[in-house]
């Protein structure tokens, strides 16, 4: 058996090919010979009783065993049937079954071997048996008186015996083109096994089922190995390969295989992305709350489309790594702005105190204190949660870098929230407000405005912009895809609006997009929890 698992695909082929065809050739000659013996067994029995019948009603055979001990004349006529008759044997004997004469000297004077013991009594008997040691095709038949007053007496049997042609013989006798056959299917079976055997080896690309196994074994131990997701899709976008990591990412049932896409409900997106045409890299899918890179290759072969590949990461975590570190680079960016509006506040004391303008330095920082505190009292006035304030107050130093103004609703009321609450909404407020910045930069007088409102179990935040507004065919793909406004504009791609949305479903609710006559308007919702007497203690 190693031996043959080492040998080639077509060597295996041709060895099971020429097993199969040796076993048919056997069970062909096993059936020639079952039917050449029925039919030897037929025709040769018939005969046999018909001789031995046209012998026992010889006259001469009647007289010479009437005679006691009488053997020349039936020896002669014995000899003669066996020659003109072509049997193998004749057998005489008396009424006491004991041998007068035989052509088969081995039995003479010993008992008739009987086939049957009616034989003894006048009963005609044919069939096989042996006869010393050979099997033999034998008929019996007695022979009866017909001399008045005796007619019907059991005078002696005549047994006629032919032998069983050899196996050689019977195949012979059983068709004279059987050999021609047999050997004709061999010679054609070797020949199909081969070229069978080069097909296969052509379509296998020349491995051999060593290499075949191997491969297999190599695919799985990769699909099942890596931490990527792997799916790949035929023309009819039915799923013909899909791994375990792809199917928890993905959702899908265990036996997605041979499954179309219709059919496993996938739709929107997701569904482009997996059966588009060409090659699609690192693009952004929001799937069950989880934030999917897909990276699609369209798979082809002489010219044929056979289908694509498509591999997936999970970035929900790297996403929410990402909005840590935008936090961090936002921060960053607030200091500078604040920094740079500074300097750029001191070197205006600095030209009015050397110009010798000290009254005007005087009114300068008393506006400059005036318009900070303004800032501070209407924020604290309206925000009572440290976090998010803090954040409006630092966005606003961002938005006046850019000459952008940052508005804060009238009807705006917030009050402290839980720690995991306040870090959800300053968020969606941190991403809001950047896209709106982004959105109203380089519009004349250019502002942002931000509405915080609560109830006893919900927050909702609105921002609006005096931006271009964003076109109606991407307000949904600004959330599914990962477009920030920014990016629907220049059809760059980010994943701040799609972390918005999580964190609003995550939260119960939702965040939508509409334009207004002044630009773009955001509405998110998020269900929180405010902390017991924070209302009472900002009132007191």
């Amino acid at each position: 058996m190693r031996a043959l698992r080492r040998s080639t695909l077509a060597g295996q082929l041709l060895v099971f090919q020429v097993a199969l065809v040796i076993v048919v050739l056997v069970a062909v000659g096993a059936l020639s010979l079952a039917q050449s013996e029925a039919t030897f067994n037929r025709v040769e029995g018939r005969r046999a009783s018909a001789l031995a019948e046209q012998l026992a009603a010889n006259p001469l055979v009647r007289d010479n065993l009437a005679i006691p001990e009488q053997r020349t004349g039936l020896a002669t006529l014995a000899q003669q049937f066996v020659v003109q008759s072509r049997v193998t044997t004749v057998t005489v004997a008396d009424a006491d079954e004991r041998v007068r004469v035989s052509t088969d000297p081995i039995i003479e004077r010993s008992p008739l071997p009987l086939g049957d013991r009616g034989v003894g009594t006048g009963s005609s008997w044919s069939g096989t048996m042996d006869v010393n040691g050979d099997r033999e095709l034998v008929s019996q038949v007695p022979v009866l008186s017909v001399q008045p007053g005796e007619v019907g007496k059991h005078l002696g049997t005549v047994m006629i015996t032919v032998d069983f042609p050899s196996v050689w013989e019977r195949l012979r006798g059983a068709s004279s083109y059987l050999l021609t056959y047999l050997g004709t299917a061999l010679v054609l079976g070797l020949l199909g096994s081969w070229l069978l055997a080069r097909r296969i080896k052509h379509q296998t690309l020349g491995l051999e089922p060593r290499e075949i196994a191997g491969l297999a074994e190599h695919r799985e131990a990769l699909l099942y190995g890596i931490a990527e997701g792997v799916i790949a899709l035929d023309p009819q976008n039915r799923i013909t390969l899909v791994n375990d990591v792809a199917r928890r990412l993905l959702d899908l049932p265990e036996h997605a295989a041979g499954v179309s896409l219709a059919d496993l409900r996938i739709q929107g997106r997701l569904r482009d992305v997996l059966s588009g045409e060409g090659d699609a890299r690192d693009e952004v899918v929001i799937r069950r709350g989880r934030v999917l890179v897909m990276n699609r290759m369209a798979v082809e072969k002489d010219g044929h489309r056979l289908g694509t590949v498509t591999t997936l990461r999970d970035r929900t975590e790297l996403a929410q790594l990402e909005r840590e570190i935008g936090s961090f680079r936002s921060s960053t960016q607030l200091l500078r702005a604040q920094a740079h509006e500074f300097a750029n506040q001191l070197h205006t004391i600095s030209g009015l105190i050397q110009i010798g303008e000290y009254d005007e330095v005087v009114s300068y920082v008393d506006a400059v204190s005036r318009h900070r505190e303004s800032l501070d009292l209407t924020v604290n006035r309206r925000v009572h949660d440290n976090a998010v304030a803090a954040l409006l107050m630092a966005k606003s130093s961002l938005a006046a870098e850019r000459r952008v103004e940052l508005r804060i609703s009238g009807d705006t009321s917030l009050e402290r929230l839980e720690p995991a609450d306040s870090a959800d909404v300053a968020t969606v407020v941190g991403n809001l407000v950047d896209n709106a910045i982004d959105a109203a930069t380089g519009s004349p007088d250019a502002w942002v405005e931000v509405a915080l409102h609560q109830d006893a179990t919900t927050v909702e935040v609105v921002v609006r912009d005096s931006g271009p507004g964003v076109a109606p065919e991407v307000a949904q793909e600004v959330f599914t895809h990962g477009f920030t406004t920014k990016a629907a504009a220049s059809g760059e791609r980010g994943i701040g609006l799609a972390l918005t949305r999580l964190v609003c479903q995550r939260r119960g609710g939702e965040v939508a997009l509409s334009n207004t006559e002044d630009g773009a308007m955001f509405r998110a919702q998020l269900t929180v929890t405010a902390v017991a007497g924070a209302v009472t203690e900002a009132v007191s």
